[in-house]
């Protein structure tokens, strides 16, 4: 058998909309900021997980999009979680829930921090909330850089495969800028497969179906 690294699925969220392999499966209304279409876009699954709402912005925008290209996917029946992981990348790290973090430390004569909100003042934190909810035990790493690096993404996970560490692995892009006035998530569902049809995990088809 031919097996390789493949792309089994792929999800985008941005402009208050999300597709799924290239569809459009939700669409918030072009009024809604990101509280609003968050919201929205969690109810529309019909999870009971109410530590949704506990979570910092980028911790839901990674949620949600691995809710959705993970519906429907039995990636928990094929693999042991040892082998499933995480490896995420972005441009502004956790700067929206670092600036509410200070808001709360800045005056020494008001100086109220939440542990709550502090908890989030790390990006892998959004890995940290995934690995929690689908119960992932294999590699994860998050990485910042200027811009997305389909390139590098794409070297860095299939070593992890080559390596025998994964047989599986949600990967890709999740950024939000200060007061979520601009966010994004785009997750790749790979899998060490030899299914027909697929797509092969390389920086160029990662780039293609990031500029869908």
């Amino acid at each position: 058998m031919n097996w390789q690294v493949l792309i089994s699925g792929w999800c985008v969220i941005r402009n208050n909309k999300v597709w799924v392999n290239g569809e459009l499966v939700f669409e918030g209304a072009e009024s809604f900021d990101f509280t609003n279409f968050s919201k929205a876009a969690f109810k529309s699954l019909d999870q009971a997980y109410v530590k949704f709402y506990k979570m910092d912005n980028l911790s839901k925008i990674g949620f949600l999009c691995a809710e959705y290209l993970l519906k429907d996917n039995s990636i928990k029946e094929k693999y042991t979680p040892d082998k499933i992981g995480v490896i995420l990348s972005n441009a502004a790290s956790s700067i929206d829930t670092d600036i509410e973090h200070q808001k709360t430390i800045a005056d020494v004569n008001n100086f109220f921090p939440s542990p709550s909100v502090f908890v989030y003042t790390l990006p892998n934190i959004v890995i940290g909330e995934l690995c929690i909810k689908h119960k992932f035990q294999g590699e994860n790493t998050f990485f910042i850089f200027e811009k997305f690096q389909p390139e590098f993404m794409a070297g860095y996970v299939s070593d992890l495969f080559h390596q025998d560490r994964l047989k599986a692995c949600l990967t890709g892009w999740v950024d939000l800028s200060p007061g979520a006035e601009d966010y994004e998530a785009v997750f790749y569902l790979v899998e060490w497969d030899n299914g027909a049809g697929r797509l092969l995990f390389h920086g160029e088809n990662l780039k293609n179906l990031y500029n869908q």
